[in-house]
């Protein structure tokens, strides 16, 4: 491969601070074949089912997943699995094991699931919201430099309680710092915590996953945060929303922040598990030598579904009709605008959903005044759009992927993916990336009229975004991690 078609790493979900799934990368392939190997780099295997997205930084790949194929002998048994591979070969370097919650609380931490939330690198430490609801400061290259610490007891978290402590090697994770949202704070997560968290400055932005009990209608921790602002270098607790968002969530808290400079203030994006976007004013730099956390300051929120429910929202769990919305998907910036999915629950509310356009400007309750378009999507959405050469891509779980207009909200096309989409759209190189949970990988052109690149049948199902970096493109099936890259010559 030509050395000029390199560009950068991809070390978070979703275009830097934007979370626009789009990426600079050229030169990525068309079509590919796993059966002959063409276009393919490598493959390896992960576990048995794989959610999270892979990001790529310093020469190394860092993806989530389960532990249904043990690189560990000593890990029996359902784990949540980060994995760290070589990015140009596909070797294991080293994984951080984390046991489950208690069996009897599988309702949060769902069995086989394995870690969902992609991991965030910034320089040689990784972020991370594992499956027992912990945020984690990791060194990038495990223990292979020693056990830096402060955190010392990497033995004593890898193990089951019920265990003794495991014996550190070298192809561990090395722990730095972590945070517990439960016992600081009291969330309550729910099936499986997921975030992709957000570095502004000296801070982390984290979606705390707090969400209902096993029954679908109690929320346990109404007064817990949604939001959290930590300290990237020691893991105090800096800020946290304190929004009345807790007794209106539907389900629970999984869209990750945003950030951008509006009329010269960075404003963190959230959308919230009641079906709101909420725009805070990011945390200063000053406030990192607080004694105390303090309350994110509100400057404006969005109501993604005004004629639904608020109150007493989970008495109206299972009616299709008139229930309450969330958000999956994370909120897109791009040109002073913001876009962002709203939509009835996947498992338990309405199958409708929307694509919206909201003026960044503006304060208060800006629901009417702030949007500028919206777009009917066929059912529930969980992707997050791509924003490209005035182009929104955003594929649906009605097995359609859309091409929006950025301007107007007007469709120049949709397709038929045949399978559902749990992941998100990519663009890059001019085209448009995406998997289905059927197991097909589609490749379109990026542009205002339909023209399909390639269908590639993958096996098994596709829950995660592609990812592009460094000339090549990295998409994860439930059980394998491929790297595919544009060769001259077939093998």
């Amino acid at each position: 491969m030509n050395a000029l078609l390199r560009a950068e790493d991809a070390p978070q979900w979703g275009q830097l601070s934007t979370r626009n799934m789009i990426s600079n990368e050229v030169g990525l392939p068309e079509s590919f074949d796993i059966g002959t190997g063409q276009n393919v780099k490598w493959s390896i295997p992960l576990g048995t089912r794989t959610y999270s997205t892979p990001v790529v930084a310093d020469g190394k790949i860092l993806i989530g997943t389960n532990n249904g194929l043990p690189r560990d002998p000593r890990h029996e048994g359902d784990r949540g699995v980060l994995m760290c591979f070589s990015e140009q070969t596909g070797k294991f370097l080293w994984q951080l094991v984390v046991p489950k919650l208690d069996k009897e609380l599988s309702y949060k931490d769902w069995p086989q699931v394995g870690i969902v939330s992609p991991a965030t690198v910034d320089g040689d430490r990784v972020y991370l919201l594992n499956n027992r609801g912990i945020i984690m400061c990791l060194d990038l290259n495990g223990q292979k430099n020693g056990n830096k610490g402060p955190f010392k007891n990497e033995g004593r978290a890898m193990a089951p309680l019920d265990e003794d402590p495991m014996k550190i090697t070298s192809r561990d994770g090395d722990i730095i710092w972590q945070f517990d949202l439960e016992a600081e704070l009291g969330v309550h997560q729910h099936d499986s915590a997921h975030c992709s968290i957000l570095v502004h400055g000296s801070f982390l932005y984290i979606c705390t996953s707090n969400g209902v009990d096993t029954t679908h209608r109690i929320m346990l921790a109404p007064e817990a945060p949604s939001l959290v602002v930590l300290n990237k270098n020691t893991g105090r607790l800096v800020a946290r929303d304190k929004e009345p968002i807790g007794p209106q969530i539907v389900h629970c808290t999984w869209s990750s922040p945003s950030v951008a400079k509006v009329d010269g203030r960075s404003l963190i994006f959230f959308g919230a598990g009641n079906g709101t976007c909420y725009a805070f004013e990011a945390v200063p730099e000053s406030s990192g030598a607080a004694t105390s956390p303090q309350a994110l300051k509100k400057v404006w929120w969005f109501n993604g579904d005004l004629n639904a429910p608020k109150d007493g929202v989970h008495q109206y769990q299972g009616n299709r009709r008139i229930s309450p919305s969330n958000i999956y998907g994370m909120p897109v910036v791009h040109q002073n605008r913001l876009f962002v999915t709203f939509g009835g629950d996947y498992w338990h509310g309405k199958r409708k959903a929307w694509l919206r356009c909201i003026d960044l400007s503006g304060n208060g309750d800006i629901t009417e005044s702030g949007e500028q378009w919206s777009y009917p999507l066929v059912r529930h959405c969980m992707s997050t759009p791509a924003v490209h050469n005035g182009l929104v891509f955003i594929a649906d779980c009605g097995r359609t992927l859309h091409c929006v207009d950025a301007n107007t909200g007007k469709a120049y096309w949709t397709h038929d993916t045949e399978g559902i989409t749990w992941g998100s759209p990519l663009v890059a190189d001019g085209k448009v990336y995406l998997g289905t949970q059927r197991g097909d990988f589609w490749i379109l052109e990026a542009g205002k009229e339909k023209k399909i690149l390639s269908k590639v049948d993958l096996f098994e199902p596709i829950n995660s975004t592609p990812t592009a970096a460094n000339g090549v493109l990295f998409v994860a099936t439930s059980k394998h991690l491929y790297a595919l890259e544009t060769s001259d010559t077939n093998p």
